[in-house]
Formats: structure tokens, C-alpha cells, sequence
């Protein structure tokens, strides 16, 4: 697996290693508070095959091993929303950490949405799947670092960014520097919406290191996946809302882009999964689980 390490820049900075996964372009980060050794995990991907429906733990393995040679310790399991591209790990992570798991407040009203979508009436708890749901502005700690949780909606309507010093973790809002922004067209999403969070998240300082969720390489003139830029690298270079664009210019591109985009392969199996916090749908009498794929609904 593709790896890097942003070091720490001083006191209340974490040191964050990115972990990319070419499957689905997602990068998965440990984030470390270099003092005290204590570290979470963000938006790590339970491994599934669409074409045989099959589950593995070969990439969160990977980033436990990590841990293991670091000698850090997991505070908590963390995604920043359920994701539609990806299996998140979550579930397997607490069972193997021991770890509390948490995401955002607003996958209560995902989860409602989503269970209508698939007409499976209160198939998702995420009070009970999830040991704490953050709300805008909540705060807790990775060993001595402070973290804000900022509520970043647009391209679910509940996403969250977390805010570790000077680094943020933006998930899917920003991709990189040299891209642009992530789509805003699945079932809640807002190019709108995402336009003010990412003007939000744009108002922190110059120096922070956004983290981003995806990138899909190669791209332009470079062939090796990249997930950090500066918020003031963004304000200036990125060509979607770099130099000031204007709310009606960024929707008009961000929809008129996302109206080319087809659903991710994993989606309709994901999000049955990342709803119950990691979990497969409960086994059935013969001990398999089964998902429920919509016909034509898409």
C-alpha cells in the first residue's frame, strides 16, 4: 500500500500518515500525537470485491500492523461520513482495539433516508452501532491534541471534518489541490451546500494541512496519488473555488460535472454496511449474510 508521513510541526500538531487504497482511491490516516503516543484512525476500508460479494480486512490489518511497529495506542475509530465508494472498517477496528467508534450526529437522518431508499423500514441504528455521534462544534481529545468537529455537508448531508491543530481531515469536500472538489449528487447532497462548507473550511488558517479523501492518479503531470495541501495552496491553486469563485459558477461546474459521474460500483452494497457502523446485515437462518440491491432505482 502507497504510504506517506506529514510530521508533526510542533506543539498540538499530529503527525498523520496517509495509507492509499487503489481499489477505491481512498486514503485511510493514522493520526498520532507524537508526545504521548495515543492515535485514531480515520476513514479506514473494509475490503469487498463486487463481483463476488466478499468481504476482507487485508488494508485495516495493514494499518493496525503500522500501529504495532510505532508503538501507538487507538484512541478511537473515526469516519467522517458513511461512505458510498467504500466498506468502512469501524466494527472490525473496535473488536480488534477495543477502541470507541464515532461519526457524525447527522447519520441518524442518513440512515433514515437510506432505509426508505432501500424500503427496509428501521434497518439502520446508528445510536446503538456507533458509541458516540458528533455534533457541529463538539470537541475530545487524542492524547494531548484538541480536536474541533466542524459539520461539512454537501456531499452527504452529514459529513464532518475533524480539525487536529493544524491539520483538518476534509473527507470527501476537497480533492486535491490539482483536482478540484468531490461530487455533491447522491441522496442528500448539495453542490450548494458543499460550496458553504468548503468556504468554511477555507477559513482556517493559511497552514493547515487539509487531509482529503480521495484521488484517483494519474492526473495531469503526476502519476503517484497525493492527499495534503494548505488551505492557503487551495484558496490560490484549486480550480474550482481557487481565486474566489462565486457560488453560481461553482454550482454550475460542480453540476454539470456530476451529471457525467455514474454510481460508484460498491455503493448500494456500502452503504448497507456503513450505516450499521462496519457491520454486514444481520446473518439469516443459513449463517450468511444477504444485502438488498433496489432495481432500477438509480
Amino acid at each position: 500500500m502507497f504510504t506517506r508521513k506529514s510530521p508533526s510541526t510542533g506543539a498540538r500538531s499530529p503527525e498523520v500518515t496517509g495509507f492509499y487504497e487503489p481499489d477505491t482511491g481512498s486514503i485511510q490516516y493514522v493520526v498520532a500525537d507524537p508526545g504521548t503516543k495515543k492515535a485514531a484512525l480515520i476513514d479506514v476500508v473494509l475490503d469487498f470485491d463486487p463481483a463476488s460479494a466478499k468481504t476482507g480486512t487485508e488494508s485495516a490489518q495493514e494499518i493496525l500492523d503500522f500501529v504495532k511497529r510505532e508503538g501507538l495506542e487507538v484512541e478511537w475509530v473515526l469516519d467522517t461520513h458513511p461512505h458510498a465508494d467504500h466498506m468502512m472498517a469501524s466494527s472490525w477496528l473496535v473488536e480488534k482495539t477495543g477502541a470507541p467508534n464515532a461519526i457524525g450526529e447527522k447519520v441518524k437522518e442518513i440512515a433514515h433516508l437510506w432505509a426508505d431508499l432501500y424500503n427496509m423500514p428501521g434497518a439502520f441504528d446508528p445510536e446503538s452501532d456507533f458509541s458516540r455521534l458528533f455534533a457541529d462544534g463538539d470537541t475530545f481529545r487524542i492524547g494531548d491534541l484538541d480536536v474541533r468537529v466542524m459539520l461539512s455537508p454537501g456531499h452527504t448531508l452529514g459529513s464532518i471534518t475533524y480539525v487536529v491543530g493544524d491539520a483538518a481531515f476534509v473527507h470527501d469536500t476537497f480533492m486535491h489541490v490539482d483536482v478540484g472538489t468531490s461530487r455533491a449528487d447522491f441522496p442528500g447532497g448539495s453542490s450548494s451546500v458543499l460550496y458553504d462548507s468548503l468556504q468554511r473550511i477555507l477559513e482556517l488558517p493559511d497552514e493547515t494541512r487539509l487531509f482529503i479523501g480521495h484521488d484517483y492518479p494519474p492526473v495531469k503531470d503526476r502519476e503517484d496519488p497525493a492527499w495534503e495541501a494548505t488551505v492557503a495552496e487551495h484558496r490560490e491553486k484549486n480550480p474550482h473555488v481557487g481565486g474566489g469563485a462565486s457560488r453560481e459558477d461553482y454550482v454550475k461546474l460542480r453540476d454539470a460535472r456530476d451529471a457525467t459521474l455514474g454510481l460508484p460500483d460498491r455503493m448500494l452494497y456500502a452503504l448497507q454496511v456503513n450505516l450499521r457502523g462496519g457491520q454486514l446485515p444481520e446473518a439469516e437462518a443459513d449463517g450468511n449474510s444477504y444485502f438488498k440491491i433496489p432495481a432500477n432505482k438509480f
